[in-house]
């Protein structure tokens, strides 16, 4: 997973210009959704925009952008056929934005971000050369994109944060002139996985997830347990109490309790069905060891139709082997899985998928 305001700040301290790579919008199949990004430097790229023939031009449009010193946001517009090599038979419109080191938006991102707070970024489509960044909350605009457009941005910006609504191009009109803004939530991941146990089957699970975009806690006791790197979206909680994890965990987490006792296991299980505002919660283990939990943990006042929220054993259905490897597949599947429901859920309004 990329997360591409730490890259950014990253490559602005080691003095790489960089381009900045978004699909702004989509119209029928298409390889990614909006709000998919890439950097592209001179010598490398970070993320992905879907691959194949579309990616490969938008590397070399960014690379011409990079070499020619451009700035200013420019919207470019792809049909997905027989010009690409590619059959989706959909159209996208990337964003291309040489990225501006000296403006404030980025680190005002980033600050929001790492406090949770949800925000949303516009950015003017084919902008002239200097154009910035506006960075909308509920209660403040950070930046500017010009005087005259401000006030309809946040306007926009803001309906955007209380719908809940996904990137989009929005088409504005000033006076005589059409302007089109890119609108983009940025918001705390509503991803977040704690994992706890740092065994064979645990490191698995962090490395199948690590290009997946979640953020995890990954939880134990024992320090010598972790590997030495951990991936980007991996905070490594090594304590002695590790059910205060349970506790420090947000509204709608997925919890996934693999350690290497199974009395700890028993005591996390416990913790988390008292929780009831948990997204998903897997124990790894067999029904016995299920059946064992449910018959102890009840006698203990926990009512019986919390044990429904548990998934025990974990992990889709179809993969029976044994190695850590396979397990962590089937069980990031089933992840996976959660979070599609969830998603389809919580937005009622938009067409499903046939």
């Amino acid at each position: 997973m990329i997360d591409w305001v730490e890259e950014l700040q990253q490559l602005r301290r080691d003095g790489t210009p960089a381009v900045l790579v978004t699909v702004a919008s989509i119209k029928g199949s298409a390889p990614r959704e909006p709000g998919a990004k890439m950097i592209v430097t001179a010598a490398g790229m970070y993320g992905t925009i879907g691959g194949g023939h579309l990616e490969h031009k938008a590397i070399g449009i960014a690379r011409d952008q990079l070499a020619a010193g451009a700035a200013g946001g420019e919207v470019r517009r792809f049909p997905l056929g027989a010009s690409l090599g590619q059959c989706c038979g959909g159209l996208v419109n990337l964003l291309f934005e040489p990225i501006d080191y000296d403006a404030a938006w980025l680190d005002a991102l980033a600050a929001l971000r790492s406090r949770g707070q949800e925000a949303v970024v516009v950015t003017m489509a084919n902008a002239r050369a200097g154009a910035g960044k506006l960075v909308v909350t509920r209660e403040e605009a950070i930046g500017s994109l010009d005087s005259a457009l401000d006030v309809r941005a946040c306007e926009l910006a803001r309906e955007l944060l209380a719908d809940g609504a996904a990137p989009r191009l929005v088409a504005i009109e000033e006076g005589e002139l059409r302007r089109t803004l890119y609108l983009e939530p940025s918001r705390a991941s509503e991803f977040t996985i704690v994992l706890f146990g740092a065994g064979h089957v645990g490191r698995a699970i962090v490395r199948t997830l690590a290009d997946l975009p979640c953020r995890i806690t990954w939880v134990d006791e024992r320090a010598d347990e972790f590997p030495r790197n951990v991936p980007g979206n991996v905070t490594v909680a090594c304590t002695d109490i590790p059910e205060s994890e349970v506790d420090a965990a947000p509204a709608n987490a997925y919890f996934l309790v693999m350690t290497h006792s199974h009395a700890l296991d028993e005591t996390l299980t416990e913790r988390i069905l008292r929780r009831t505002d948990y997204a998903y919660f897997g124990l790894i283990g067999s029904l016995t060891k299920r059946r064992s939990f449910e018959r102890r943990i009840a006698r203990r006042g926990v009512p019986a139709s919390r044990f429904a929220t548990m998934t025990c054993p974990i992990g889709v259905a179809g993969i029976s082997s044994k190695e850590p490897a396979a397990i962590a597949i089937a069980v990031a599947a089933e992840l996976l899985q959660a979070r599609e429901r969830r998603a389809a859920a919580s937005a009622p309004g938009e067409a499903r998928r046939a």
